[in-house]
């Protein structure tokens, strides 16, 4: 995996001038490059959320004293910041942050991002607003999690994360400790990605998953405790995870070792972890060509056969890695062209419609099957 990694952040950087579509624990399927801006266009826009209900946001820093942090072995506690995105209240807020202007030049300067002003992705626009109480009945909110991509913040999940919880849905976005450029901390520290330097170590994926499902795990014994003042709201029987990438193999790695979690959904990541007695809960893969039934990664195939519940393979034949992420919009902000047949507006748009889709049928009892549209394949390995 290393080679693979290290391989595809050079053509990449060489052949875009910035690293914002590089993948990490996935091969990026070379495509046709699709329509951008010749320059900058300014500040990214997410697009709105669909859902009737206003969001709320708000940030949790939560510390596992229970083991020390597996990146940094002289941190005596796993320190964790968790984003929270919830359905709210009508009321006043301020407007949420993407990330700050710090984390903005590290993730740039990380991704060797160049011609474009450092601060440019704290000016991205979101519509979810802090300072707003949650809204819901008492135990009657589904919760999701989200993992990212290796290096990736979770805040390039959030288009995804506003939709779910215009939706109703509790989503809890994880930035896993030293794992992506920069994560702040309410005293003003800066992690920066100590993981970076071990990418090239044998067994370096199977143990990013397994770090990444022990901070699930921890996470949720807190949100379904009292660490956040909506943790009520939550139905602690309806819980899943998705995620993007390396997140997206951390879904699978903590459904095996956390039954809490009753769906899970694997957005174009390659998996390491093992189900030696298969796996009966709902699982959907959804990923870009790289993922196509005898692609270049065989991951899929070895744990469809393993999925022994309700369970789904799709694909985007003009996706690329990013397309499940924020990334292909900051990418067009920037003035850089998207590869692959989507645009970055409909990328966003298939991701939701799937995972929501997919989470309704699975939390809400929903009977409806996933729905058809040109751009989606469905791969019927076998």
């Amino acid at each position: 995996m290393s080679h693979r990694v290290r391989l595809v952040r050079r053509v990449l950087a060489g052949a875009a001038g910035l690293a914002f579509l590089a993948a990490c624990s996935a091969p990026v399927p070379p495509r046709a490059v699709a329509a951008a801006p010749a320059k900058p266009v300014g500040p990214p826009v997410l697009p709105a959320p669909t859902g009737t209900q206003p969001v709320g946001t708000t940030a949790l820093h939560l510390k596992d004293t229970a083991r020390p942090d597996p990146w940094v072995p002289e941190a005596p506690v796993r320190e964790l910041k968790v984003t929270l995105w919830y359905p709210a209240q009508k009321g006043e807020g301020r407007p949420a942050v993407y990330m700050t202007a710090k984390e903005s030049e590290l993730a740039l300067k990380g991704k060797r991002v160049t011609g474009v002003p450092y601060d440019l992705l704290s000016r991205t626009r979101t519509h979810a607003v802090t300072g707003v109480k949650p809204a819901g009945r008492v135990g009657g909110l589904p919760l999701v999690v989200l993992s990212p991509g290796f290096t990736n913040p979770v805040s390039t999940l959030t288009s995804l994360a506003e939709e779910l919880a215009s939706r109703g849905y509790v989503v809890a976005g994880i930035d896993h400790t030293y794992e992506n450029y920069a994560t702040t901390f309410p005293d003003g520290r800066v992690a920066d990605c100590v993981a970076c330097d071990s990418d090239s170590d044998s067994g370096f994926g199977t143990k990013v998953a397994g770090v990444r499902a022990a901070d699930v795990a921890f996470v949720l014994d807190r949100l379904t405790g009292s660490a956040w003042e909506g943790s009520g709201l939550i139905n602690r029987s309806k819980i899943a995870m998705v995620g993007q990438s390396i997140g997206g193999a951390a879904a699978l790695a903590a459904m095996v070792k956390d039954a809490r979690i009753r769906a899970g959904a694997n957005m174009d990541g390659t998996t390491y972890a093992r189900m030696p007695g298969g796996m009966a809960r709902p699982f959907l893969f959804l990923g870009s060509s790289g993922h196509a039934p005898g692609g270049r990664d065989n991951s899929w195939e070895r744990d469809w056969k393993l999925l022994t519940g309700w369970k789904r393979w799709l694909f985007l034949p003009g996706g690329n890695h990013q397309s499940f992420t924020d990334i292909p919009l900051l990418s067009e902000a920037a003035g850089v062209a998207v590869p692959g047949e989507l645009t970055a507006a409909r990328s966003v748009e298939l991701t939701r419609t799937y995972v929501l889709a997919f989470l309704d049928r699975h939390l809400r009892g929903g009977r409806a099957e996933l729905p058809g549209s040109p751009e989606v394949t469905i791969a019927r390995p076998g």
